[in-house]
């Protein structure tokens, strides 16, 4: 009997609660699919090339849990092969819990949020570190200012994506800054623009200038009238 993907997160205990607060039955026919999605579709792909955010959590042999942010410029996690992603990992405090952690224990889990967008998407997966210097290289984003000191790969077994309800929708700050530049660049070139007509304006004579120069007003002729007495 094939195992769905799903019973990585719905384990016998989880499937128990899901029987009494009587959600069993949807997820029963995810898992008659198969359960979760296990290959990188342009879906998932297309989420990678935006995220700049992103949680890793581990566990040590003893099953004490830890969770670390992970950050970088949009894009930063790469698309390796089917089930395989990777980044570089930054010099930071030098605690290395999440590399230790993977030392004992190599299960993973990867949490990735796009704020702006009210989207995440988790992915269960086992991880490993690569001190590779060619690697380190290949995945450091150019002129990000950060030392590169070694490569955490993912492996993904599945992954699935999350509602929106809750999320918190934050703009980065540098999408603020670009969407200003627009507004301002737009303001000034209608400025520009309102002030070349003022100028062709008052370069024109003008209906007030036309009755002071003629003593009257130009009289309006209406269809149909005729100045033939009959």
């Amino acid at each position: 009997m094939l195992i769905p993907s799903s019973d990585i997160a719905f384990t016998p205990a989880v499937k128990a609660i899901q029987t009494v607060r009587g959600s069993r039955a949807a997820y029963a026919k995810i898992e008659a699919r198969g359960g979760f999605r296990t290959d990188i579709d342009e879906n998932l792909a297309g989420f990678l090339e935006g995220v700049d955010t992103a949680y890793l959590a581990t566990a040590n042999a003893a099953g004490q849990p830890y969770a670390q942010h992970r950050g970088g410029p949009k894009g930063f996690i790469r698309v390796l092969g089917p089930k395989l992603i990777g980044w570089a990992d930054y010099a930071g405090n030098r605690q290395y819990i999440s590399t230790g952690n993977l030392a004992e224990n190599d299960r993973a889990f990867l949490f990735l949020m796009d704020y702006a967008q009210r989207r995440r998407i988790k992915l269960w997966g086992r991880a490993r570190v690569s001190n590779d210097p060619a690697l380190i290289t290949e995945l450091m984003p150019e002129g990000y200012p950060a030392q590169g000191e070694q490569v955490m790969l993912f492996e993904i077994e599945a992954w699935d994506v999350n509602c929106p309800q809750h999320i918190p929708q934050k703009i980065d700050s540098a999408d603020v800054a670009a969407a200003l530049t627009r507004r301002d660049a737009r303001i000034a070139e209608l400025e520009a623009e309102l002030a070349t007509l003022k100028s062709r304006l008052g370069d024109s004579p003008t209906h007030t200038t036309t009755i002071a120069a003629t003593g009257s007003a130009p009289m309006a002729t209406r269809t149909g009238d005729s100045s033939r007495a009959d």
